[in-house]
């Protein structure tokens, strides 16, 4: 089962750890969604989500405040007797400490954040969404190419990551060479990313390990890119029937998410980064309604309907 440690959220969000006698180290989250628990302090614990991350904003530490010492003590009781992670209190508030003293007594972190109780909530949520996100892995090389992230997929040795440099020299950014940790944070959206021990770096058969990020700067790399495109480089069959129109789309399949496909045949004197580059300018045309391919075939159509017209005329 996937999980983040809560040492990582906390380094992340630049949590403060209200109970340094408690670490935080060893805990760990496995869920993305959290949990107000303004329903379990007024007593309803059925469907008690306890797995989850636990925040505290004004509307409960404002609740919480106006119960008496008796009432503040069954609450904590009853509340950190279940498998809680953390409690987070947002705005800077200072735990009550019987809240405090209670926490602990049964071992849960108390951590404190600045920010409001709505964009904490909002922005962990996301950040633990693409964290805890199905993932696989795929043999590829990943670039930023004009905002749209191209997939290179294909046989090792195809020339994947020499179209990379290649695309970087002309100004793209790389994410990942040779394996891609695929993330699908929602049905619409697949976010590649490198694994830790390949970061910025690009094997070049004959060269070797080439670091793009030490060699043409922080501008020429990124750490996340979303899936656009995906352009798999094939050897040249000439019996082969390829499209040359592109009227209609081809997919590919990650994760249950659909991605626009292109199979691109290699063969001597084919520039591998032009064809990337038309490729992904070509895509984000079309999202933005403009079909190259279906305009041609309309002027087709209009040319073969003023023809007909014309004999028609005779």
């Amino acid at each position: 089962m996937q999980y983040v440690t809560l040492t990582k959220l906390v380094e992340k969000m630049k949590l403060e750890n209200l109970t340094p006698e408690i670490s935080v180290k060893g805990i760990k989250i496995h869920q993305p969604d959290i949990n107000r628990p303004a329903l379990q302090m007024a007593g309803y614990f059925q469907h008690f989500e306890a797995t989850r991350l636990q925040v505290v904003g004004f509307v409960e530490y404002s609740y919480f405040e106006q119960q008496d010492e008796n009432r503040k003590r069954e609450i904590c009781d009853e509340l950190m007797s279940y498998d809680i992670p953390a409690f987070v209190f947002c705005r800077e508030l200072e735990p009550d400490p019987i809240f405090r003293e209670q926490a602990v007594a049964h071992r849960i972190p108390v951590l404190s954040t600045k920010k409001t109780t709505s964009s904490f909530m909002a922005e962990t949520i996301r950040w633990l969404n693409v964290k805890l996100a199905p993932f696989i892995s795929v043999h590829g090389v990943l670039v930023d190419v004009y905002g749209e992230g191209v997939l290179i997929t294909g046989e090792s040795g195809i020339g994947k990551s020499e179209a990379a440099l290649e695309l970087v020299k002309r100004g793209h950014r790389l994410v990942t060479d040779d394996v891609v940790e695929l993330r699908k944070v929602s049905d619409d959206t697949l976010i590649g990313s490198a694994p830790d021990v390949t970061k910025h770096l690009i094997e070049l058969r004959g060269i070797g390990i080439v670091d793009i990020k030490a060699m043409y700067g922080a501008s020429s790399v990124k750490d996340t890119q979303s899936i656009d495109l995906v352009i798999r480089l094939e050897e040249w069959d000439k019996d082969k029937e390829y499209d040359r129109l592109g009227l209609e789309e081809t997919y590919t399949e990650y994760l249950g998410n659909k991605v626009v496909c292109h199979n691109i045949p290699i063969r001597p004197g084919r520039n591998l980064a032009i064809i990337c580059e038309s490729a992904a300018a070509n895509h984000r045309q079309k999202k933005m309604g403009y079909n190259a391919a279906q305009e041609l075939y309309a002027r087709i159509q209009n040319s073969m309907a003023g023809k007909h017209d014309e004999d028609e005329d005779e």
